[in-house]
Protein backbone atom coordinates (compact mmCIF):
# COMPACT_ATOMS: atom_id res chain seq x y z
CA UNK A 1 0.00 0.00 0.00
CA UNK A 2 1.80 3.27 -0.96
CA UNK A 3 2.22 6.57 1.59
CA UNK A 4 0.53 9.95 1.46
CA UNK A 5 4.08 11.06 0.60
CA UNK A 6 4.42 8.16 -2.46
CA UNK A 7 0.95 8.93 -3.15
CA UNK A 8 2.26 12.38 -3.94
CA UNK A 9 5.24 11.95 -5.74
CA UNK A 10 3.75 9.18 -8.16
CA UNK A 11 1.80 11.92 -8.79
CA UNK A 12 3.60 14.44 -10.11
CA UNK A 13 5.50 12.12 -11.83
CA UNK A 14 2.33 11.71 -13.98
CA UNK A 15 1.86 15.53 -14.07
CA UNK A 16 5.47 15.83 -15.29
CA UNK A 17 5.17 13.44 -18.11
CA UNK A 18 2.38 15.33 -19.20
CA UNK A 19 3.49 19.03 -19.26
CA UNK A 20 6.80 18.23 -20.27
CA UNK A 21 5.01 17.38 -23.93
CA UNK A 22 2.53 20.74 -23.87
CA UNK A 23 3.46 23.79 -26.40
CA UNK A 24 5.35 26.76 -24.76
CA UNK A 25 1.91 28.47 -25.66
CA UNK A 26 0.10 26.41 -23.28
CA UNK A 27 2.60 26.25 -20.63
CA UNK A 28 2.23 30.26 -20.82
CA UNK A 29 -1.26 30.45 -20.93
CA UNK A 30 -1.33 28.70 -17.85
CA UNK A 31 0.96 31.32 -16.37
CA UNK A 32 -1.24 33.72 -17.06
CA UNK A 33 -3.93 31.78 -15.87
CA UNK A 34 -2.01 32.13 -12.53
CA UNK A 35 -1.26 35.71 -12.42
CA UNK A 36 -4.88 36.43 -13.43
CA UNK A 37 -5.89 34.75 -9.93
CA UNK A 38 -3.11 35.95 -7.98
CA UNK A 39 -4.25 39.65 -8.85
CA UNK A 40 -8.00 39.28 -8.33
CA UNK A 41 -7.22 37.57 -4.90
CA UNK A 42 -4.84 40.36 -3.65
CA UNK A 43 -6.96 41.16 -0.85
CA UNK A 44 -7.23 37.66 0.79
CA UNK A 45 -3.80 36.80 0.27
CA UNK A 46 -2.59 39.96 1.96
CA UNK A 47 -5.46 39.38 4.59
CA UNK A 48 -3.95 35.40 5.08
CA UNK A 49 -0.58 37.41 5.31
CA UNK A 50 -1.48 39.69 7.69
CA UNK A 51 -2.63 36.53 10.51
CA UNK A 52 0.82 34.73 9.90
CA UNK A 53 2.10 38.65 10.56
CA UNK A 54 0.81 38.63 13.68
CA UNK A 55 1.22 35.26 14.90
CA UNK A 56 5.25 35.25 14.12
CA UNK A 57 4.83 38.46 16.32
CA UNK A 58 3.23 36.89 18.94
CA UNK A 59 5.96 34.47 18.65
CA UNK A 60 8.83 36.46 18.95
CA UNK A 61 10.10 35.48 15.95
CA UNK A 62 13.44 37.03 14.61
CA UNK A 63 12.82 40.47 12.92
CA UNK A 64 14.89 38.93 9.74
CA UNK A 65 12.15 36.22 9.61
CA UNK A 66 9.36 38.82 9.26
CA UNK A 67 10.61 40.96 6.80
CA UNK A 68 10.59 37.70 4.76
CA UNK A 69 7.35 36.50 5.80
CA UNK A 70 5.82 40.00 4.93
CA UNK A 71 4.40 40.31 1.62
CA UNK A 72 3.04 44.20 2.30
CA UNK A 73 7.14 45.49 1.70
CA UNK A 74 6.97 47.71 -0.85
CA UNK A 75 5.99 46.18 -4.19
CA UNK A 76 7.10 43.04 -3.17
CA UNK A 77 3.22 41.75 -4.11
CA UNK A 78 3.38 43.18 -7.09
CA UNK A 79 6.61 42.37 -8.06
CA UNK A 80 5.70 38.95 -7.79
CA UNK A 81 3.15 39.24 -10.07
CA UNK A 82 4.90 40.84 -12.16
CA UNK A 83 7.91 37.73 -12.21
CA UNK A 84 5.10 35.58 -13.36
CA UNK A 85 4.07 37.93 -16.25
CA UNK A 86 8.30 38.39 -17.04
CA UNK A 87 8.89 34.47 -17.09
CA UNK A 88 5.62 33.47 -19.36
CA UNK A 89 7.93 35.92 -21.64
CA UNK A 90 10.78 34.78 -21.73
CA UNK A 91 12.02 32.25 -24.30
CA UNK A 92 11.00 28.55 -24.36
CA UNK A 93 13.91 26.87 -22.53
CA UNK A 94 12.74 23.07 -23.33
CA UNK A 95 13.67 21.83 -27.25
CA UNK A 96 16.41 24.00 -27.31
CA UNK A 97 18.97 21.86 -29.94
CA UNK A 98 22.56 22.80 -28.04
CA UNK A 99 24.82 20.62 -30.09
CA UNK A 100 23.66 18.54 -33.65
CA UNK A 101 26.30 16.22 -35.49
CA UNK A 102 25.91 14.43 -38.46
CA UNK A 103 27.50 10.34 -37.67
CA UNK A 104 26.82 9.17 -40.93
CA UNK A 105 24.54 9.98 -43.91
CA UNK A 106 20.61 9.76 -42.47
CA UNK A 107 22.29 9.57 -39.48
CA UNK A 108 22.12 12.54 -37.54
CA UNK A 109 22.69 13.27 -33.32
CA UNK A 110 20.77 15.96 -31.56
CA UNK A 111 21.51 17.20 -27.80
CA UNK A 112 18.07 18.85 -26.91
CA UNK A 113 17.53 20.42 -23.35
CA UNK A 114 14.46 18.89 -21.58
CA UNK A 115 12.90 19.16 -18.29
CA UNK A 116 14.28 18.27 -15.21
CA UNK A 117 11.15 16.03 -14.60
CA UNK A 118 10.22 16.43 -10.66
CA UNK A 119 11.11 19.51 -8.13
CA UNK A 120 10.89 18.95 -4.55
CA UNK A 121 10.59 22.57 -3.09
CA UNK A 122 11.01 23.30 0.60
CA UNK A 123 11.15 27.17 1.54
CA UNK A 124 10.55 28.94 4.69
CA UNK A 125 8.56 32.50 5.84
CA UNK A 126 8.85 33.87 1.79
CA UNK A 127 5.48 33.04 0.82
CA UNK A 128 5.82 34.60 -2.84
CA UNK A 129 8.27 31.51 -3.18
CA UNK A 130 5.19 30.17 -4.39
CA UNK A 131 4.50 32.20 -7.44
CA UNK A 132 8.13 31.93 -8.29
CA UNK A 133 8.13 28.36 -8.01
CA UNK A 134 5.30 27.75 -10.10
CA UNK A 135 6.30 30.19 -12.96
CA UNK A 136 9.86 28.38 -13.11
CA UNK A 137 8.22 25.01 -12.73
CA UNK A 138 5.63 25.56 -15.25
CA UNK A 139 7.60 27.57 -18.19
CA UNK A 140 10.69 25.08 -17.79
CA UNK A 141 7.92 22.07 -18.20
CA UNK A 142 8.78 20.45 -14.98
CA UNK A 143 6.08 19.27 -12.14
CA UNK A 144 6.65 20.37 -8.47
CA UNK A 145 5.88 19.78 -4.49
CA UNK A 146 6.12 22.64 -2.42
CA UNK A 147 6.66 22.90 1.29
CA UNK A 148 6.02 26.02 3.03
CA UNK A 149 6.64 26.80 6.47
CA UNK A 150 4.60 27.20 9.21
CA UNK A 151 4.94 30.62 9.90
CA UNK A 152 3.39 31.45 6.41
CA UNK A 153 0.67 28.82 6.81
CA UNK A 154 -2.54 30.88 6.14
CA UNK A 155 -0.80 32.54 3.42
CA UNK A 156 0.32 29.36 1.83
CA UNK A 157 -2.82 28.35 1.66
CA UNK A 158 -4.76 30.68 0.31
CA UNK A 159 -2.11 31.19 -2.96
CA UNK A 160 -2.45 27.49 -3.16
CA UNK A 161 -5.75 27.81 -3.47
CA UNK A 162 -4.84 30.29 -6.21
CA UNK A 163 -2.73 28.26 -7.82
CA UNK A 164 -4.66 24.93 -8.05
CA UNK A 165 -8.03 27.12 -9.29
CA UNK A 166 -5.84 28.83 -11.91
CA UNK A 167 -4.58 25.31 -13.40
CA UNK A 168 -7.95 23.55 -13.26
CA UNK A 169 -9.10 26.47 -15.09
CA UNK A 170 -6.52 25.83 -18.29
CA UNK A 171 -8.38 22.53 -19.29
CA UNK A 172 -4.63 21.17 -20.20
CA UNK A 173 -2.27 22.03 -17.59
CA UNK A 174 -2.86 19.04 -14.58
CA UNK A 175 -3.98 20.62 -11.66
CA UNK A 176 -1.45 18.43 -10.13
CA UNK A 177 1.56 20.09 -11.64
CA UNK A 178 1.84 22.09 -8.65
CA UNK A 179 1.44 20.70 -5.48
CA UNK A 180 1.40 22.20 -2.16
CA UNK A 181 1.68 20.32 1.28
CA UNK A 182 1.38 21.87 4.68
CA UNK A 183 2.85 18.90 7.10
CA UNK A 184 6.46 18.56 8.55
CA UNK A 185 5.85 14.76 8.39
CA UNK A 186 5.14 14.68 4.38
CA UNK A 187 8.51 15.93 3.72
CA UNK A 188 10.69 13.49 5.54
CA UNK A 189 8.91 10.53 3.60
CA UNK A 190 9.29 12.45 0.53
CA UNK A 191 12.97 13.30 0.81
CA UNK A 192 13.17 9.20 0.04
CA UNK A 193 10.90 9.02 -2.94
CA UNK A 194 13.80 9.42 -4.97
CA UNK A 195 12.35 6.96 -7.59
CA UNK A 196 9.93 9.74 -8.15
CA UNK A 197 11.56 12.96 -7.36
CA UNK A 198 14.47 14.22 -9.55
CA UNK A 199 15.54 17.88 -7.48
CA UNK A 200 15.32 19.27 -3.84
CA UNK A 201 15.58 22.72 -3.60
CA UNK A 202 15.59 24.34 -0.03
CA UNK A 203 15.15 27.49 0.81
CA UNK A 204 16.03 29.05 3.83
CA UNK A 205 18.32 28.36 6.78
CA UNK A 206 21.60 26.78 7.18
CA UNK A 207 20.24 24.27 9.50
CA UNK A 208 16.56 23.35 6.77
CA UNK A 209 19.85 23.18 3.94
CA UNK A 210 22.11 20.97 5.73
CA UNK A 211 18.93 18.71 7.09
CA UNK A 212 17.98 18.38 4.03
CA UNK A 213 21.34 17.64 1.97
CA UNK A 214 21.96 14.31 5.28
CA UNK A 215 18.38 13.30 4.97
CA UNK A 216 18.03 12.59 0.74
CA UNK A 217 19.60 10.81 -1.60
CA UNK A 218 18.30 13.26 -4.25
CA UNK A 219 20.00 16.01 -5.75
CA UNK A 220 20.22 19.49 -4.00
CA UNK A 221 20.15 22.36 -5.62
CA UNK A 222 20.90 25.26 -3.26
CA UNK A 223 22.76 27.92 -0.39
CA UNK A 224 23.38 27.23 2.93
CA UNK A 225 24.86 30.82 3.78
CA UNK A 226 24.66 34.12 2.37
CA UNK A 227 28.23 35.10 3.59
CA UNK A 228 28.73 37.84 1.19
CA UNK A 229 31.65 40.21 1.42
CA UNK A 230 33.25 43.45 -0.17
CA UNK A 231 36.55 44.29 -0.58
CA UNK A 232 37.71 48.07 -0.41
CA UNK A 233 41.11 48.08 -1.98
CA UNK A 234 43.60 51.38 -1.86
CA UNK A 235 42.40 53.25 -4.99
CA UNK A 236 38.61 52.89 -4.31
CA UNK A 237 36.45 56.25 -4.89
CA UNK A 238 35.52 56.72 -1.34
CA UNK A 239 31.72 58.18 -2.34
CA UNK A 240 31.33 55.11 -4.41
CA UNK A 241 32.62 52.71 -1.67
CA UNK A 242 30.59 53.97 0.24
CA UNK A 243 27.40 54.21 -1.72
CA UNK A 244 27.76 50.42 -2.38
CA UNK A 245 28.24 49.15 0.84
CA UNK A 246 25.54 50.96 2.57
CA UNK A 247 23.25 50.10 -0.22
CA UNK A 248 24.47 46.42 0.29
CA UNK A 249 24.11 46.18 3.97
CA UNK A 250 20.75 48.10 4.41
CA UNK A 251 18.46 47.57 1.34
CA UNK A 252 17.32 44.39 1.97
CA UNK A 253 19.20 43.26 5.30
CA UNK A 254 17.53 39.89 5.20
CA UNK A 255 18.30 39.22 1.86
CA UNK A 256 20.72 36.05 1.32
CA UNK A 257 22.96 38.72 -0.75
CA UNK A 258 23.43 41.29 1.63
CA UNK A 259 27.41 42.29 2.71
CA UNK A 260 27.72 40.62 6.19
CA UNK A 261 31.86 41.07 6.27
CA UNK A 262 33.48 44.42 5.10
CA UNK A 263 37.07 44.08 4.25
CA UNK A 264 39.60 47.37 4.00
CA UNK A 265 43.00 47.86 2.21
CA UNK A 266 44.87 48.47 5.11
CA UNK A 267 46.13 51.38 3.55
CA UNK A 268 43.19 53.68 3.58
CA UNK A 269 43.00 53.15 7.26
CA UNK A 270 44.98 56.58 7.08
CA UNK A 271 42.93 58.22 4.24
CA UNK A 272 39.68 59.74 4.22
CA UNK A 273 38.37 57.18 2.35
CA UNK A 274 37.89 54.93 5.50
CA UNK A 275 35.97 57.65 7.87
CA UNK A 276 33.90 58.06 5.21
CA UNK A 277 32.78 54.62 4.69
CA UNK A 278 32.30 54.57 8.19
CA UNK A 279 30.69 57.76 8.81
CA UNK A 280 28.01 56.31 6.18
CA UNK A 281 27.70 53.05 7.81
CA UNK A 282 26.69 54.55 10.87
CA UNK A 283 24.20 56.96 10.02
CA UNK A 284 22.53 54.19 8.12
CA UNK A 285 22.27 52.69 11.64
CA UNK A 286 24.49 49.74 10.90
CA UNK A 287 26.37 47.67 14.42
CA UNK A 288 30.27 47.75 13.35
CA UNK A 289 31.70 44.77 14.83
CA UNK A 290 35.98 45.61 14.28
CA UNK A 291 38.96 43.58 14.59
CA UNK A 292 41.22 46.07 16.93
CA UNK A 293 43.04 47.76 14.17
CA UNK A 294 39.98 49.20 13.06
CA UNK A 295 38.88 50.51 16.65
CA UNK A 296 42.35 52.06 16.73
CA UNK A 297 41.62 53.98 13.58
CA UNK A 298 38.08 54.96 14.42
CA UNK A 299 39.45 56.69 17.70
CA UNK A 300 42.18 58.35 15.73
CA UNK A 301 40.04 59.28 12.85
CA UNK A 302 38.17 60.87 16.18
CA UNK A 303 34.82 59.67 14.97
CA UNK A 304 31.40 60.31 15.86
CA UNK A 305 29.22 57.27 16.67
CA UNK A 306 25.89 58.16 17.50
CA UNK A 307 24.07 56.86 20.74
CA UNK A 308 21.56 54.37 18.72
CA UNK A 309 24.55 52.54 16.87
CA UNK A 310 26.96 49.91 18.50
CA UNK A 311 30.37 49.40 17.80
CA UNK A 312 31.94 46.40 19.18
CA UNK A 313 34.52 44.12 19.11
CA UNK A 314 34.57 41.39 16.33
CA UNK A 315 35.17 37.79 16.98
CA UNK A 316 37.06 35.26 14.55
CA UNK A 317 33.01 33.70 14.18
CA UNK A 318 31.77 36.90 12.76
CA UNK A 319 33.46 36.44 9.68
CA UNK A 320 31.58 33.26 9.52
CA UNK A 321 28.15 34.70 10.29
CA UNK A 322 25.09 35.60 7.76
CA UNK A 323 23.81 38.18 10.41
CA UNK A 324 20.68 39.19 8.33
CA UNK A 325 20.50 42.27 9.98
CA UNK A 326 22.28 45.76 10.42
CA UNK A 327 25.61 44.03 11.28
CA UNK A 328 28.53 44.21 9.43
CA UNK A 329 31.80 43.25 10.53
CA UNK A 330 34.92 45.23 9.37
CA UNK A 331 38.53 43.93 9.23
CA UNK A 332 41.31 45.01 7.37
CA UNK A 333 44.40 43.13 5.25
CA UNK A 334 47.19 43.98 3.66
CA UNK A 335 46.94 43.24 0.28
CA UNK A 336 44.48 41.80 -2.60
CA UNK A 337 46.15 38.91 -2.42
CA UNK A 338 44.74 38.44 1.64
CA UNK A 339 41.30 39.54 0.57
CA UNK A 340 40.56 36.55 -2.04
CA UNK A 341 42.45 34.37 0.98
CA UNK A 342 40.00 35.45 3.68
CA UNK A 343 36.55 35.34 1.37
CA UNK A 344 37.13 31.63 -0.19
CA UNK A 345 38.31 30.29 3.46
CA UNK A 346 35.38 33.12 4.91
CA UNK A 347 32.81 32.96 2.49
CA UNK A 348 29.74 30.76 1.48
CA UNK A 349 30.81 31.29 -2.06
CA UNK A 350 27.42 33.54 -2.89
CA UNK A 351 28.00 37.00 -3.87
CA UNK A 352 31.07 38.77 -3.28
CA UNK A 353 32.94 42.19 -4.86
CA UNK A 354 35.81 44.55 -4.99
CA UNK A 355 35.82 48.60 -5.28
CA UNK A 356 38.55 49.40 -6.97
CA UNK A 357 39.99 51.60 -10.30
CA UNK A 358 42.33 49.31 -10.86
CA UNK A 359 41.58 46.83 -14.07
CA UNK A 360 44.00 44.50 -13.49
CA UNK A 361 43.48 44.15 -9.53
CA UNK A 362 39.35 43.90 -10.73
CA UNK A 363 40.39 40.89 -12.63
CA UNK A 364 42.42 39.34 -10.96
CA UNK A 365 39.88 39.32 -7.83
CA UNK A 366 36.82 38.39 -10.58
CA UNK A 367 39.20 34.87 -11.42
CA UNK A 368 40.42 34.68 -7.70
CA UNK A 369 37.17 34.43 -5.86
CA UNK A 370 35.45 31.04 -5.78
CA UNK A 371 32.05 32.30 -5.80
CA UNK A 372 28.81 31.51 -7.93
CA UNK A 373 28.71 35.52 -7.81
CA UNK A 374 31.82 37.70 -8.34
CA UNK A 375 31.65 41.86 -8.98
CA UNK A 376 33.30 44.87 -9.58
CA UNK A 377 32.03 48.45 -8.41
CA UNK A 378 28.34 46.63 -7.40
CA UNK A 379 26.43 46.13 -5.27
CA UNK A 380 26.07 42.42 -3.83
CA UNK A 381 22.07 42.99 -3.84
CA UNK A 382 22.48 42.84 -7.64
CA UNK A 383 22.63 38.72 -7.05
CA UNK A 384 18.92 37.97 -7.69
CA UNK A 385 17.16 36.18 -10.65
CA UNK A 386 14.93 39.17 -11.39
CA UNK A 387 17.71 41.56 -11.77
CA UNK A 388 19.39 39.09 -14.04
CA UNK A 389 16.98 38.94 -16.34
CA UNK A 390 15.61 35.35 -15.88
CA UNK A 391 12.30 36.62 -14.50
CA UNK A 392 12.43 35.83 -11.42
CA UNK A 393 14.31 32.83 -9.20
CA UNK A 394 13.73 29.22 -7.56
CA UNK A 395 16.85 30.13 -5.98
CA UNK A 396 20.61 31.47 -5.48
CA UNK A 397 23.34 27.76 -5.88
CA UNK A 398 26.23 27.63 -4.50
CA UNK A 399 27.16 24.23 -6.06
CA UNK A 400 29.75 24.41 -9.05
CA UNK A 401 27.93 21.60 -11.56
CA UNK A 402 24.53 21.93 -13.09
CA UNK A 403 23.13 24.95 -12.20
CA UNK A 404 25.53 28.34 -9.97
CA UNK A 405 24.03 31.37 -8.81
CA UNK A 406 20.63 33.11 -9.19
CA UNK A 407 18.97 30.05 -11.04
CA UNK A 408 15.85 30.60 -13.73
CA UNK A 409 14.81 28.94 -16.35
CA UNK A 410 18.20 27.46 -17.70
CA UNK A 411 18.59 25.58 -14.28
CA UNK A 412 15.55 23.61 -14.36
CA UNK A 413 16.27 22.01 -17.71
CA UNK A 414 19.04 19.19 -18.36
CA UNK A 415 19.23 17.69 -21.40
CA UNK A 416 18.99 14.62 -23.63
CA UNK A 417 20.67 13.40 -27.17
CA UNK A 418 18.11 12.10 -30.15
CA UNK A 419 19.59 10.25 -32.39
CA UNK A 420 17.66 10.01 -35.71
CA UNK A 421 18.17 7.38 -38.34
CA UNK A 422 17.47 5.07 -41.50
CA UNK A 423 17.87 1.57 -39.83
CA UNK A 424 21.46 1.55 -39.29
CA UNK A 425 22.97 -0.83 -36.97
CA UNK A 426 26.24 -0.25 -34.57
CA UNK A 427 27.97 -3.60 -36.27
CA UNK A 428 27.97 -2.18 -39.52
CA UNK A 429 30.76 0.21 -38.58
CA UNK A 430 34.31 0.97 -36.81
CA UNK A 431 34.81 -0.17 -33.52
CA UNK A 432 31.33 -2.82 -33.39
CA UNK A 433 32.99 -4.89 -36.30
CA UNK A 434 32.45 -3.27 -39.06
CA UNK A 435 34.36 -1.08 -42.27
CA UNK A 436 31.82 2.14 -42.10
CA UNK A 437 33.64 5.38 -40.89
CA UNK A 438 32.03 7.66 -39.04
CA UNK A 439 31.40 11.72 -40.36
CA UNK A 440 31.09 13.31 -36.88
CA UNK A 441 30.57 16.85 -38.75
CA UNK A 442 28.68 19.90 -37.67
CA UNK A 443 24.89 19.96 -38.64
CA UNK A 444 23.63 23.70 -38.71
CA UNK A 445 20.93 24.12 -36.77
Amino acid sequence: MSSEAETIAKTARRASNIIKTLSNEQRSTALKSIYDTLRDHKTQILEANEKDLAEARAANFPSSLIKRLDLTVGDKYDSMLQGVLDVAALDDPVGKITLATKLDEGLDLYRVTVPVGVLLVIFEARPEVIANISALALKSGNAAILKGGKESTHTFKAMAACVTKALEATGTVPAHTIQLITTREEVGSLLSQDMYIDLVIPRGSNALVRHIKENTKIPVLGHADGICSIYVAKDADAQMAARIVVDAKTNYPAGCNAVETLLLDESILSTKTFPTIIEALLKAGVTLKVTPEIELWLTKNDITIPESVKVVPATEQDFYTEFLDHIIAIKAVPSLADAIEHINEHGSHHTDCIITKDEAEANTFLKGVDSAGVYWNASTRFADGFRYGFGTEVGISTNKIHARGPVGLEGLVGYHYQLKGHGQIAADYAGAGGNKQFLHTPIDH
